[in-house]
């Protein structure tokens, strides 16, 4: 097995897991905090739509799919995290979609990736966590592995099943 085949074998593993956590949501429980000041499920859905797509780009300018016009913007971190109107967000279908779509362009441009690309240093401004691009790439997963425990929070916050 390849470095790449590793690891586009982890990005979709892991992508699985995001519908099945998210299944049995209503848009209404993507809304819902695990606690007063945490980020709700949909915006943290969509922040990961949009931080896989930047990183993605920045190795690949142009390799990924368009995200909806003012997609970013509602899924900032530094304007929207508070926001709870749910006319402000995506529809969980929406998300679903979008990170399904984003998932694939990654698993796409990784699957392309050369060795020396996957060693080859990561820009200076993100190294501090993912020093070479192999890593940025299977940080992807590390980072949607995280947000989905979160889920699980909110899962057990709203009575649902426990998911095996």
């Amino acid at each position: 097995m390849t470095q790449n085949e590793f690891i586009v074998g982890m990005l979709k593993q892991n992508g699985q897991m995001v519908p099945m956590t998210l299944g049995d949501f209503t848009d209404q429980e993507m809304l819902v905090r695990p606690v007063p000041g945490a980020n709700h499920v949909a915006w943290q859905l969509g922040h990961l739509i949009g931080s896989e797509r930047w990183f993605v780009e920045l190795f690949k300018p142009g390799s990924m799919p368009a995200l909806p016009a003012g997609f970013e913007q509602k899924y900032d971190q530094k304007t929207t995290t508070k926001v709870d109107d749910p006319s402000k967000f995506d529809s969980k279908q929406t998300l679903l979609e979008l990170f399904a779509k984003v998932r694939e362009g990654t698993c796409r441009v990784v699957a392309g990736m050369s060795q020396q690309e996957l060693d080859k240093p990561s820009p200076e401004k993100i190294q501090r966590f993912a020093p070479v691009w192999g890593g940025v790439m299977a940080g992807q997963a590390m980072h949607t592995t995280m947000h989905l425990g979160q889920w699980q929070v909110v899962r057990r916050k709203l009575g649902k099943p426990i998911l095996m």
